[in-house]
């Protein structure tokens, strides 16, 4: 299945500026994404989820404009052709 990541400017960056990434997901979760995301770009891994493999608590994840932490979390069903928005909060004042 394939699967869109959007990307703001400050992660695109650890991907050469790509700020859309059409990803082939071997499975049907939002863990099976990360998992190849890791594996093709890890230091975006990294920024995405802590050494337990959870997504990091200041990045925000919405699989078709839901936020993954309201609904399954990792195990957040994609479908083929989501759209999964990674946005890492902006702290700031």
């Amino acid at each position: 299945m394939s699967v869109q990541v959007v990307l703001p400017g400050v992660l695109a960056d650890l991907i050469g500026g790509a700020r859309h990434l059409d990803v082939e997901v071997p499975g049907g979760t939002l863990a099976d994404l990360l998992d190849r995301i890791d594996g093709d770009h890890p230091l975006l891994g990294r920024r995405i989820r802590d050494e337990t493999g959870q997504v990091r608590r200041f990045v925000n994840v919405y699989v078709d404009g839901d936020d993954v932490r309201f609904s399954d979390g990792l195990g957040t069903a994609l479908r083929d052709g989501s759209v999964v928005h990674v946005l890492p909060s902006v702290a700031g004042g």
